[in-house]
């Protein structure tokens, strides 16, 4: 069975990436190339020209239009044949097919599956961005040598932060404090407060704590392809009430995942915080951490995965901590057997 889920809305290209320049990329096993109409809006089609095959990227914009780089054929934002150099008459089969696209949160969303199931609507909404107070880092992407289930078991496992990410986010202190997990019909949460606690690294820089803090990690998964941290460090002995929360460091770490292949994994990521507002010098470096700390990530799930190739076994032992991730798992195998049925 594939692993691909197709009626989702999925981050295709951060929205700076896609200009009048033509932008190649592979989505669930897709060729697709990206660009601007004149106007500005955002198109995309199949990078594969109806006649020879040849990827439509390799050719060059005409207008609106794009036209093949072998022999010139031109097709409109539809996918549809408007020219054939040397005859007037255009096969029924000049057609390429095209995606619906949605502008939103810088990011340029695309839909993969039946285009009439293509609901705008249905795009995650993301907490808190544009609010007064409340800033942005986003633009983040790394391409993921792992497959979509296993990073998203990954994103849904807030042990492995302790002995993976020892110099950004990881807090020996948090290792003991158990993992509590809730699921619905398309998300899955795990959650765990550790209380009196010393501050991780990063927290203690952008936060001025001075003793210990109580500090919450909410690992919320969307299915099929949404992952959304949420991160409160507040000083410690205060009540966990959503008020005080966002009195404290707050921080929405938000991952986008889009399957490139079976095996391989476009990780967009932007994260939205409450402190900062304004300084370029924090901006620059909650991004160099950020990156840092998904390039670990991808380190260690595409180690995991050459293992997993090599002997044919997902997993050998399983611990408690991996109930979040079995249930993330089990939701999107399900998802993809569903919509194949």
């Amino acid at each position: 069975m594939s692993i691909y889920i197709k009626n989702a809305w999925y981050v295709a290209a951060w929205a700076n990436e896609v200009n009048r320049d033509l932008l190649k990329r592979r989505i669930l096993g897709e060729p697709i190339v990206l660009y601007r109409k004149n106007d500005g809006t955002p198109v995309a089609l199949i990078d594969r020209c109806a006649h020879k095959l040849l990827p439509l990227s390799m050719g060059h914009l005409a207008g609106d239009n794009l036209q093949c780089g072998y022999h010139g054929l031109e097709y409109d934002c539809s996918g549809a044949c408007v020219r054939v150099p040397g005859q007037d008459r255009i096969p029924a089969t000049a057609k390429v097919r095209s995606f619906p696209l949605v502008e939103r949160y810088n990011a340029i969303w695309i839909w993969m599956g039946d285009p009439a199931m293509a609901d705008p609507s249905k795009i995650h909404t993301v907490r808190k961005i544009g609010e007064p107070g409340w800033s942005v880092v986003d633009g983040g992407y790394q391409l993921h040598g792992g497959d979509f289930l296993n990073i998203a078991e990954n994103l849904q496992d807030p042990a492995h932060t302790t002995y993976v990410h020892v110099r950004t986010i990881g807090n020996p202190a948090t290792s003991e404090v158990p993992v509590k997990v809730e699921q619905g019909d398309d998300y899955v949460v795990a959650y765990r407060w550790s209380n009196n606690v010393p501050p991780p690294p990063i927290d203690k820089k952008n936060g001025n704590f001075k003793g210990l803090v109580d500090r919450c990690q909410y690992y919320n998964y969307f299915a099929p392809c949404v992952s959304r941290v949420d991160v409160v460090t507040m000083d410690a002995g205060q009540e966990h009430t959503e008020e005080n929360m966002d009195k404290g460091l707050r921080v929405y770490s938000y991952k986008f995942l889009t399957p490139e292949t079976e095996s391989t994994t476009h990780f967009f990521w932007m994260q939205v915080r409450n402190f900062g507002a304004g300084d370029a010098k924090v901006q620059a470096e909650l991004f160099a951490g950020l990156n840092q700390t998904f390039a670990e990530d991808n380190v260690i799930v595409t180690a995991v995965q050459r293992e997993q190739a090599a002997t044919g076994v997902r997993q050998q032992t399983w611990l408690s901590i991996d109930a979040g991730p079995s249930r993330v798992r089990k939701m999107l195998e399900d998802m993809a057997a569903a919509e194949q049925a």
